[in-house]
């Protein structure tokens, strides 16, 4: 909901690119484990006891299990083409004698990694070459009666780009560039902004006197450092052409990687130099402006590495309820003041409601919170003209609720059952924003979710989008969910499962959209959802995305919530 000020560029989807320029071999990492928390698909489950999710979901209490049949086969999603190394199988009682491991870069087009027709169960560590998004385990012959059971399905592969023992060297560092750009539309872009790990802040260089060729940014790295990795996260003014180049003494370099054909957004590189200052010079931008990037980040052993905070736990699906309101109140009484807050004034992204302190949301006595748009001007405020009678005093009032600073929270899933208004004009929303918004952060720099938001002249969509500093507003990343009726003809579940990889939405439990982290990475930009957001509830009219009322728009309308609970 939240779209002040929003920036929208157009932004090609390109593909990842890697590229290397090696001059000694470099050693194989571990494998990383690919496969977690990715949406995955079954043949069948032998009840909603034993889904497909539960393979992939870290839990080894928690399994999947098949029909009582042949063949039936299970398959995960990794969000991209990856290599692949080895391909874990956990097997519970009823495992396969025989089967097969593929894998497939579309979903189309199968190439076989692995086939056995004489396995015998247990812990089956299978090491395999090939690459692929999608990953299946097809089992042909069961050992027993009953069907196929997995306590896990792990795949791992990528780790090929590090050294054993290598880490961020670059976090928390100096650094210096060409120039700099610090006004209006970049404040305070600065070299150190590519160093911080904060995907909402950016280096660019300067608007008045950078953007010309070479332009480059320099890190310092405290101390002599092997260096064996670089990951570039550029903003859409990246560099067609550019080095990676790597000094002791920041004035004599040696390049480690060129390319004149960078393609921008993420790119992950494969190097092998040492030194303690690392430099990326561009010489040959990708569009009229500078060169500007969210992210540099250099791994290897050496430095002077500063440890970055530890990410956030993980979490495990569905996980154990932490927070919830059931609105149990009485007839008449406000939202729980222990738990949410009422915003007052007008409403932003030129929306015509003035938000009152819970005048227009109360609980109606039978477990459900009513937040009611209806005609009422409010005297001294001012609003966007109302198309109905041309005043620009707010001529409506509704609710908008939040729960800043008494309840945020970092991965998990999420829910509300919600019964939505729906008229002309008329935008309901449930949806999340980061925490930091309050304590100083602007949007879109603290990232929004929205899990549910609908709009009148679109009856039977429900949509579900993220808003992020390269991606917002008309431009943000997302899909609508199509009922096939009315949304608001009843109450309806809008969900969202929240990890460090991936987002899935679902309405009623169907999940009908699952937004990868770095598919976003590589063809949109940062990923800014890793940190606390609190949630929100309010019922807009008019704006720029709904439209303004007009002669066919019923008032009061009511948006009605019946619970709102998050797990982790």
């Amino acid at each position: 909901m939240q779209r002040r000020m929003p920036r929208i560029r157009v932004l090609a989807v390109l593909a990842l690119t890697l590229a290397a320029l090696l001059t000694a071999p470099v050693a194989q990492a571990a494998p990383v484990l690919l496969s977690q928390g990715r949406p995955v698909t079954a043949s069948s489950s032998e009840s909603a006891a034993f889904p497909a999710s539960a393979a992939v979901d870290g839990d080894p209490g928690t399994r999947w299990s098949s029909a009582f049949g042949d063949p039936q086969s299970l398959q995960v999603d990794l969000g991209s083409a990856q290599q692949l190394s080895q391909v874990v199988l956990n097997w519970e009682a009823a495992y396969a004698k025989a089967f097969t491991v593929q894998a497939s870069t579309d979903g189309a087009t199968w190439t076989t990694l692995y086939s056995t027709t004489t396995a015998t169960g247990g812990t089956q560590t299978l090491a395999v070459t090939g690459t692929g998004r999608y990953v299946r385990l097809t089992g042909t012959q069961r050992a027993t009666q009953y069907g196929y059971s997995l306590w896990e399905f792990q795949v791992y592969g990528g780790g090929g780009t590090t050294q054993p023992g290598d880490v961020l060297l670059s976090y928390g560092k100096s650094g210096t560039a060409s120039s700099y750009q610090d006004d209006g539309a970049c404040p305070g872009c600065l070299p150190a902004k590519a160093f911080d790990r904060d995907p909402a802040t950016r280096w660019a260089t300067s608007a008045t006197t950078g953007w010309v060729d070479p332009g480059w940014i320099t890190v310092d790295l405290g101390a002599p450092a092997a260096i064996h990795q670089v990951v570039l996260q550029w903003d859409p003014a990246y560099a067609v052409a550019y080095q990676l180049q790597v000094s002791n003494d920041n004035a004599n370099w040696t390049s480690i990687y060129a390319t004149t054909s960078g393609k921008g957004f993420k790119e992950t590189l494969t190097v092998n130099g040492s030194g303690r200052y690392v430099r990326m010079y561009g010489t040959a931008r990708s569009n009229g402006y500078g060169y500007s990037l969210w992210g540099f980040d250099v791994y290897g052993t050496g430095g002077n590495p500063t440890q970055p905070p530890p990410a956030p736990p993980a979490p495990h699906f569905p996980g154990t309820l932490v927070w919830s309101d059931e609105f149990n109140g009485a007839a008449g009484a406000n939202p729980d003041a222990s738990k949410w807050t009422a915003e007052t004034g007008p409403g932003v992204n030129n929306e015509l409601e003035y938000y009152t302190n819970n005048n227009n949301a109360k609980q109606d006595g039978r477990g459900n919170l009513v937040i009611q748009v209806r005609r009422e001007a409010t005297p001294g405020s001012a609003c966007p003209p109302d198309p109905i009678s041309g005043s620009t005093t707010c001529q409506y009032t509704s609710g908008r609720i939040n729960t800043a600073g008494k309840f945020s929270f970092t991965y998990g899933h999420v829910e509300a059952n919600i019964k939505v208004s729906g008229t002309q004009g008329l935008w309901p929303a449930f949806w999340l924003l980061g925490a930091n918004f309050f304590s100083g952060t602007p949007w879109p720099n603290c990232g929004e979710i929205d899990i549910m938001e609908h709009v009148g002249k679109a009856p039977n969509l429900a949509y579900s989008t993220l808003h992020a500093p390269a991606y917002n507003g008309a431009g943000g990343v997302g899909a609508p969910y199509d009922l096939g009726q009315d949304v608001s003809a009843g109450f309806h579940r809008f969900g969202l499962d929240w990890d460090a990889t991936h987002m899935t939405f679902s309405v009623d439990g169907n999940a009908f959209q699952t937004i990868n982290r770095d598919t976003v990475e590589s063809t949109r930009g940062p990923w800014v959802f890793d940190h606390p957001f609190f949630l929100i509830l309010n019922n807009a009219i008019g704006g720029d995305f709904p439209g303004p009322p007009g002669a066919g728009t019923v008032l009061p309308q009511d948006m009605v919530i019946d619970y709102v609970r998050v797990y982790q």
